[in-house]
């Protein structure tokens, strides 16, 4: 019953400035006010505002906005640990799918304390490995276009 009465008269105050804009011969700009202050009016008729209403002072409905909120970080982890899982396997199939001959440039050496994934050896900037990064994809285009 108050928001109807609000709303009534938000929408009877923007009608009275749409009235006087309009006297003052600016009809469009009166027009578009008269727009903007019937929204008040028209979401009360329609029941929106009594559903707003009921949505935000119910700890019901609060208590499912927590349950998805949980919902959506838990896809997020999982997600992440699916990227982690994904980049070691492809480092592990690295390693493992080197010839029998060959080895990596780290193999030998054992890990640097702190990084997970580097070897004491591997201490290149970042700039340097996109570097390398960006050439090889280069190469991969380059060789499968048979250039």
């Amino acid at each position: 019953m108050l928001t109807e009465t609000v709303c009534s008269a938000l929408s009877a105050a923007g009608l009275g400035i749409a009235g006087l804009t309009a006297y003052r011969r600016r009809f469009r700009a009166a027009a578009r006010i008269a727009a903007y202050a019937l929204i008040p009016l028209g979401l009360v008729m329609t029941g929106i505002i009594d559903w707003v209403a009921d949505l935000v002072f119910e700890p019901s409905v609060w208590l499912g906005f927590g349950v998805l909120g949980l919902s959506w970080l838990l896809f997020a982890l999982t997600r992440a640990a699916d990227r982690r899982a994904v980049g070691a396997a492809e480092e592990h199939g690295a390693v493992s799918g080197a010839g029998a001959g060959e080895l990596s440039a780290g193999a030998g050496r054992p890990a640097a304390r702190g990084r997970p994934g580097r070897t004491a050896g591997q201490g290149r900037s970042k700039k340097a490995a996109a570097s390398d990064d960006d050439f090889s994809d280069i190469e991969a285009i380059l060789k499968k276009h048979g250039i």
